[in-house]
């Protein structure tokens, strides 16, 4: 049931990534905030943060923009993931229009060490013309089921792909195997799921985090490759990366 007490702060929390609920649950446990807590909808049977949730868009900025004045919203952090570049733009033009605060709390990027062998890309394009550049043949993709056609086309490399959910329609690889699995991953885990598949080349996002992070420290130890796409760009805002920095903010723009 919604908290309609007048002292009530209501926060929207864009979330999908691990900091966002554990955000949730700290402002559920705060008396004098409510957080509803908007999930995009594109992995089936997602983990339901605590307090209120709403599963799906909004209908881009304008939708977003409704719903703050619909609901009264006070606040909204937008804890999408780093690569959830289009919902960020539409948090930020709603929130500018609807003069209502907004946040982005994202974790840090990796940064790769002198012992690395990253190689930077843009988008996936450029990350399968790396692959043929440097000669890959065995390749895990650590990827979301829409990300993998870029690599349909490279028929002599034979790819590894883990996914959250399983591919639907499966894309058309020449050489394939699927692995549904959900992280965090050990260290020990990965180094073994490395060498057991031989695999020389890893294709990730710049996702940071602790939970996907083993994978890159399997690679540095065993000295594999790893084509790295970084964040693509997102709007000019106060930017935090831990969840006790965002319920400062929360406490100091949105009030108790």
């Amino acid at each position: 049931m919604t908290n309609t007490h007048l002292n009530t702060t209501h926060v929207l929390l864009l979330g999908g990534v691990t900091e966002a609920y554990a955000l949730a649950e700290q402002l559920t446990a705060r008396e004098g905030f409510h957080s509803i807590s908007s999930l995009a909808g594109r992995t089936a049977a997602p983990r339901t943060p605590v307090g209120e949730n709403r599963i799906g868009g909004f209908g881009g900025a304008a939708g977003l923009r409704e719903f703050l004045h619909a609901r009264a919203i006070r606040a909204v952090v937008d804890a999408t993931h780093p690569f959830a570049s289009t919902m960020g733009e539409h948090a930020a033009q709603a929130c500018q229009q609807a003069g209502v605060p907004l946040l982005r709390l994202e974790r840090p990027i990796w940064e790769p060490t002198a012992e690395d062998r990253w190689w930077s890309v843009a988008d996936w394009d450029q990350a399968s013309v790396q692959l043929q550049t440097r000669g890959a043949r065995r390749v895990l993709l650590a990827l979301g089921v829409r990300e993998l056609d870029a690599f349909t086309r490279l028929e002599h490399i034979w790819f590894l792909l883990r996914t959250v959910t399983p591919p639907n329609p499966m894309p058309p690889f020449a050489a394939a195997k699927v692995l549904i699995e959900r992280g965090p991953f050990t260290l020990e885990s990965e180094r073994e799921l490395l060498r057991s598949y031989a695999i020389d080349t890893i294709v990730c996002r710049n996702s940071g985090g602790e939970g996907a992070l083993a994978k890159l420290l399997a690679a540095r130890e065993l000295g594999i490759d790893v084509i790295m796409r970084e964040r693509p760009p997102r709007p000019p805002l106060p930017t935090v990366s831990t969840v006790d920095a965002a319920m400062r903010w929360l406490e100091q723009y949105a009030g108790s």
